[in-house]
């Protein structure tokens, strides 16, 4: 039966797969096979086990990550001017870049037995996201060599003689350490980059030895100005058959000193008005010995594979660090405010219009907050969600610069005059740049998180392929024929779950025991990841290798996807925090917007569907009552809202790890008034009640004439009008561009 099996359905079949499947490239291969699934292949099975998720437990610091936080991190925030780093300097002051080296922070992530902290991803993201709050140009200087240098490229893949001279450099800071990736010709596509080196003999130290000339022309690189050795991709050739049969050898990966001959260091880019450190660097017939490669000769070509993983974790970890603590304060100081300035005697945080405004920045910084610890927990188990990190930073990016639009419109004039109070400006020129770093998120978002999250996370379809390209056509035959029966099997599962939830809205499926509330919630996850998985077959079984080529298609089953993996998390930080009845706004708000979302792109997909008949048909059978889910109410909103207008245990949960301010800076006196106003809401009261309904301190005089308040009262409120009338103000300077003392 088998073999008749083989001959008759097997083999044709394979034919077919051939014709409609593209082949895989060794650069695709590498890439998929870089990282690992978790999650996300729950959510693309149609029936995610939350079990595995709920049992993780939440992330926790020990006490050493716990005292660092408190002390050298906070003793840096305190030190920080952003003002003067970004508007003035342009660059971190010298006591700063000796306060970083004295305390590590380039080793976070480097074990202690070579000097670094070996602290936990957890406790890494904790002090990027801090630090962010204060200052994303010192945030990302903490955060590149700790993610994005060549620190992790030495622990995953470098030899034991490179990690014990480079490691304990990095840890104390002796070398700053980039990674020079980005081709002016490449940009993001690594495997299109120019930059080349010839296997060859040359001279190194006084001796001949087997190594490589290497040219290059590199840009965008951070911390590449001030660099003391580069984490070099190029790609290697041998024409000479030095060592081995093949020419072309694939990227590789190289540590240069910087002080070497034929490197050349170019002059400073300037980010969007960002003072980190970034520019251009070259190299012309530079000598390298083969020991350099990272890993020695036997990494040469595989630097593609390193790549991928040292992407990995900007996207997981730095990236979404800066971009959550960015959200977390825009939360915090945006609802202060609007509770502080007023407008018609009435709170601007009171006027409907901000106040779904406000709600929609609480929920974009719960939901980045969730996301953001639970990716980081997985990171704490040794994981490596390859398609996750990449929802990560494509979202995480994205959500900060939506929370940012928001606040600076709440605030209107005080976010847009430059200067030290203002405390939003430098993060919204910032916004572009995380976005475009690392694989702008046009390109993550259309190729990689969908693209790439559909076959990997797939239990058979990698494989099928695989089997299709077997070069020994008998045994692909033979992986093949093993597969498809268990392939149509879950096909047939999916279809059954897909329809059943689809049109029963959901209403059956099952949710983890001991949720509460947020049951229905975990109901709707199930639901659409069982229709999700069904439209992913539909479309790889209609469109083939064309799927990869519809990158709109593409790109709303990645937002599907995406938004599945960011409620989830919600849903987890909900759990882990003991279902708490004062977050239920925020829960209910971002669940509902997350699952609007959803629905609107699986429309999309089979309103725009390359095969109208086909996406008529995938709607029919997923979601024949169409949108079923809206957004959140007007009741809900205002609820939201009033959680960042009120001073809370939820508040504070919401925003833990935001630095306030030191005394005297825009956030701290922001906060200071808005304490002053809350804690003066009683006296104000009583001056409304006896018709004064401004606060200033001609009414608070006023009041006191006409007896409506004590004179302990009048202080309170003499105290709160002063605040404000200070926290309102915004900087201004001589027609020069000098900054006056005074502020108006």
């Amino acid at each position: 039966m088998s073999e008749l099996r083989k001959k008759f359905f097997t083999a044709p079949l394979l034919k077919i797969i051939k014709r409609v499947l593209p082949p895989i490239s060794e650069t695709e291969r590498e890439a998929m096979e870089a990282g690992e699934v978790w999650w996300d292949a729950e959510l693309l099975s149609g029936k995610p086990d939350w079990d595995q998720l709920l049992g993780m437990g939440p992330p926790e610091l020990n006490k050493e990550e716990q005292a660092f936080l408190e002390g050298p991190v906070e003793e840096l925030c305190r030190m920080i001017n952003d003002w003067q780093i970004s508007y003035v300097d342009h660059d971190i002051p010298q006591h700063v870049w000796d306060f970083l080296r004295a305390n590590h922070f380039f080793g976070i992530i480097i074990p202690k037995k070579y000097g670094g902290l070996g602290f936990s991803p957890t406790a890494h993201a904790e002090i990027v996201t801090k630090i962010s709050t204060r200052s994303t140009s010192v945030g990302v200087t903490v955060m590149v060599p700790n993610s994005l240098g060549p620190g992790e490229l030495l622990l995953s893949h470098g030899t034991q003689e490179q990690k014990d001279y480079y490691l304990p450099r990095l840890a104390d800071g002796r070398d700053i350490p980039c990674f020079a990736l980005t081709s002016p010709q490449a940009g993001s596509d690594a495997a299109s980059m120019i930059d080349y080196g010839i296997v060859c003999y040359g001279e190194h130290q006084g001796e001949k030895v087997l190594g490589m000339r290497v040219n290059w022309h590199k840009r965008y690189i951070t911390l590449g100005p001030i660099a003391t050795v580069l984490g070099l991709a190029f790609k290697l050739y041998d024409p000479d058959h030095i060592i081995g049969d093949e020419e072309e050898l694939g990227i590789t990966v190289a540590l240069v000193p910087t002080d070497t001959p034929g490197v050349s260091i170019g002059q400073r880019h300037l980010p969007a008005m960002q003072a980190f450190q970034n520019g251009p660097n070259w190299g012309k017939d530079v000598f390298m010995p083969m020991e350099w490669i990272i890993g020695g000769e036997e990494n040469v070509g595989k630097g593609w594979e390193m790549l991928m993983s040292a992407l990995a974790a900007g996207r997981g970890i730095s990236l979404p660090s800066l971009s959550t603590g960015g959200a977390k304060m825009a939360a915090r100081t945006t609802g202060a405010y609007a509770r502080i300035r007023e407008q018609f005697n009435v709170p601007v945080g009171r006027f409907e219009g901000v106040q779904r405004r406000l709600a929609e920045i609480a929920a974009i910084a719960f939901v980045l907050d969730s996301a953001h610890k639970t990716t980081t927990r997985a990171l704490d188990e040794g994981r490596k969600p390859a398609v996750i990190t990449a929802i990560m930073k494509a979202n995480a990016t994205c959500g900060l610069r939506q929370a940012i639009i928001d606040a600076m419109d709440i605030h209107a004039g005080k976010a847009i005059m430059d200067g030290p109070m203002n405390y939003l400006g430098n993060v919204y020129r910032a916004v572009p740049v995380a976005i475009t770093v690392e694989g702008a998120n046009l390109l993550t978002r259309s190729l990689m998180i969908f693209g790439q999250g559909a076959i990997r996370c797939h239990p058979y379809l990698l494989k099928e392929m695989l089997a299709a390209e077997n070069p020994d056509q008998e045994k692909g035959l033979d992986e093949l024929d093993e597969l498809l029966p268990k392939h149509m099997w879950f096909q047939f599962k999916t279809l059954c779950r897909g329809v059943f939830h689809g049109w029963t809205l959901g209403l059956f499926a099952s949710s983890p025991r001991n949720v509460g509330r947020a049951a229905k919630y975990y109901r709707q996850l199930n639901r659409y990841s069982a229709v999700l998985t069904l439209v992913t077959e539909i479309s790889l079984m209609t469109l083939g290798g064309e799927l990869k080529r519809k990158e709109l298609i593409s790109s709303r089953l990645g937002d599907v996807l995406s938004q599945l993996y960011l409620l989830s998390c919600t849903l987890k930080r909900f759990y882990d925090d003991d279902h708490p009845k004062d977050d239920l706004p925020l829960l209910e708000f971002a669940m509902r917007d997350g699952l609007h979302k959803i629905e609107v792109s699986l429309l999309e997909v089979f309103q725009n569907f390359p095969r109208p008949f086909i996406g008529q048909i995938m709607r029919f059978l997923t979601m024949p009552w169409g949108h079923s889910v809206h957004t959140a109410s007007d009741r809900q909103a205002k609820a939201c809202a009033e959680l960042l207008l009120t001073p809370s245990e939820t508040r504070d949960r919401l925003t833990s790890g935001v630095y306030v301010g030191n005394a005297g800076d825009g956030v701290d006196i922001v906060e200071q008034a808005f304490e002053k106003v809350c804690a003066s809401e009683r006296a104000r009261e009583k001056l409304k009640k006896g018709g004064i309904r401004a606060l200033s301190r001609g009414t608070v005089e006023e009041g006191l004439k006409k007896n409506l308040i004590s004179d302990e009262e009048a202080e309170i409120l003499y105290d709160a009008a002063d605040a404000v009338e200070k926290a309102i103000q915004v900087d201004h300077f001589d027609h020069l561009g000098g900054r006056s003392d005074t502020v108006q």
